[in-house]
C-alpha cells in the first residue's frame, strides 16, 4: 500500500523592497497584496484543509492572508522557523551588487554555498536547517497536503532534495514570487525506511498558467 504526502510550496509575494537590497531572514519587509488575481488563482487550486506550514515574517503571514481572502482555507497552520530564508546576518540591507562583491558572488544566487557572512549563514548551513525540517514534516503529516508559504532559498532546497541533488546544483531553479511548486513523498509499506521515493509534480508554476499546469 502507497501512502503519498503532497507538499504545496508557494513562494511568498513580491517584497516591497525599492531599493533592492538584501533582505533575509532578519529584515521583516512586507509583501505586494494589491493585486487580488493571482491569490484568487493560487486559492483555487491549493487544497482546502491542508496542513499550512509558515513562519513569522510578514512576507509568509501577508502572502497567507491574502489567500485566505480569496476562500484558502487550512485545516490548521504551523509556525515553523527552520523553514526560513538564508540569514546574511551583517550582510543583509546590502543592495544585490553589494552583496555579490563583497561575498566572491555566485551564477544565480548572493553568494558561494560555503560562504558564511558575519554573523549569518551559509547556503550551506541553510540546506543543513531545512531539509531536516522537510523529513520531519514529512513523516508527522504522513498522507496529508502541506501548503508551505516559503522562501526562494528553502524552495530551490525541497527541490534539490526531492531530486538528490548537491545544495549548489539546487540553486539553478528558478522560483518566482507567488509560483507553485507541488512534490510527493510515496512511502511504502513494503519497503524499508529510507528507500520511499521523491517525486516532482510541477516546479514554478505562476497563478497564471495554473488553469493549463
Amino acid at each position: 500500500m502507497t501512502q503519498t504526502t503532497r507538499w504545496w510550496w508557494v513562494r511568498h509575494a513580491r517584497a516591497l523592497n525599492h531599493d533592492n537590497r538584501v533582505y533575509g531572514n532578519t529584515l521583516d519587509v512586507s509583501v505586494d497584496t494589491s493585486n487580488a488575481v493571482p491569490f484568487r488563482a493560487l486559492a483555487r487550486t491549493l487544497p482546502q484543509g491542508a496542513i499550512l506550514i509558515r513562519n513569522k515574517l510578514k512576507r509568509t503571514t501577508e502572502t497567507l492572508e491574502a489567500l485566505s481572502a480569496q476562500g484558502f482555507t487550512p485545516s490548521l497552520v504551523r509556525i515553523d522557523e527552520t523553514i526560513q530564508e538564508l540569514c546574511f546576518g551583517e550582510w543583509q540591507g546590502l543592495t544585490y551588487k553589494e552583496i555579490r562583491e563583497v561575498s566572491g558572488g555566485h551564477p544565480v544566487w548572493f553568494t558561494p554555498v560555503d560562504v558564511t557572512p558575519p554573523k549569518g549563514e551559509s547556503f550551506l548551513a541553510m540546506h543543513a536547517r531545512v531539509i531536516p525540517s522537510i523529513e520531519r514534516l514529512t513523516k508527522e503529516f504522513a498522507g496529508r497536503d502541506i501548503v508551505s508559504i516559503s522562501h526562494g532559498g528553502p524552495i530551490r532546497l525541497a527541490i534539490g532534495h526531492a531530486l538528490g541533488l548537491n545544495a549548489d546544483r539546487s540553486l539553478y531553479f528558478r522560483v518566482d514570487n507567488l509560483s507553485l511548486t507541488r512534490l510527493e513523498y510515496r512511502s511504502l509499506s513494503s519497503t524499508k525506511e529510507g528507500n520511499n521515493n521523491w517525486h516532482v509534480r510541477s516546479i514554478n508554476v505562476r497563478p497564471d498558467h495554473l488553469e493549463t499546469a
